[in-house]
């Protein structure tokens, strides 16, 4: 006959009782464990709150900046060659309007841009004379959606655009300034290279606020979806940028931006 076991009534309870605090002790701590994480979303989500708020108020200090200060340069180019002030106004009205509505928005679309652009650089013209050699190429796939999107911050192309017609040497043979815009594949790319200048140029106390501002506005719009090179080779400056919109918009689309 096979021995039956039975349990003591104090042991029986003592087993339940283990049963209780252990089904109680994972209740506590599932319940402590979902209360972290949903103070760690909270935090999180008031740190990007933060964070947003912060570079967005970084963002309208340099537009605020930014505006003046482009309009100024305009100006100078147009009041130092008033002999070809005439054909400069046209583009002048073009880039106003770019300055004063497209621009306020947060973001205008890459053919916004481009033609600014090209306004920007036919003021800048005058300041050379007939022989030098400007090049300016367009490589746009126009038939790609996102050139027509609203996702490329305005003013981009700017500093380096100003930059080429501020430093480049102007006078000597061979001299020359190179523009290319392209859109293809969902990316925004801007190359600017000109020849340097062997004068020495004049220190100024106030400068490179288009440099510094140009890369404050990318990280902070950007972050790792763009790619910002300058270098110099054979007395040849060259800037090349590239963004890559698709990466920039599935990321806004994820974080519901």
């Amino acid at each position: 006959m096979e021995a039956q076991v039975s349990l003591s009534p104090w042991l029986l309870y003592s087993i339940i009782a283990l049963l209780f605090i252990s089904v109680a002790s994972v209740i506590y701590l599932i319940t402590l464990l979902n209360n972290s994480l949903k103070r760690k979303q909270s935090l999180e989500s008031k740190y990007q709150e933060m964070e947003g708020q912060i570079n967005q108020m970084q963002l309208d200090s340099l537009d605020s900046r930014l505006n003046p200060h482009l309009f100024k340069n305009i100006l100078n180019s147009v009041q130092s060659h008033a002999y070809q002030t005439y054909f400069a106004l046209d583009k002048l009205s073009n880039v106003l309007d770019y300055i004063l509505y497209d621009s306020r928005k947060k973001f205008v679309t890459p053919k916004q841009e481009v033609e600014f652009a090209l306004n920007l650089i036919e003021i800048n013209k005058i300041k050379l004379s007939p022989l030098f050699e400007l090049k300016v190429k367009l490589k746009v796939n126009e038939n790609e959606p996102l050139y027509h999107q609203h996702l490329l911050a305005p003013f981009i192309s700017t500093d380096l655009i100003e930059n080429a017609f501020k430093h480049a040497d102007l006078q000597s043979q061979g001299a020359f300034i190179s523009v290319t815009f392209e859109f293809n594949d969902n990316t925004f790319k801007l190359t600017v290279a000109n020849k340097i200048s062997e004068k020495t140029p004049i220190k100024k106390e106030k400068g490179g606020f288009g440099t510094e501002a140009l890369e404050q506005r990318l990280k902070i719009i950007y972050n790792d979806q763009f790619k910002l090179d300058r270098f110099t080779e054979d007395n040849v400056y060259i800037a090349h940028l590239k963004i890559d919109l698709l990466e920039y918009k599935a990321k806004m689309l994820a974080t519901g931006r």
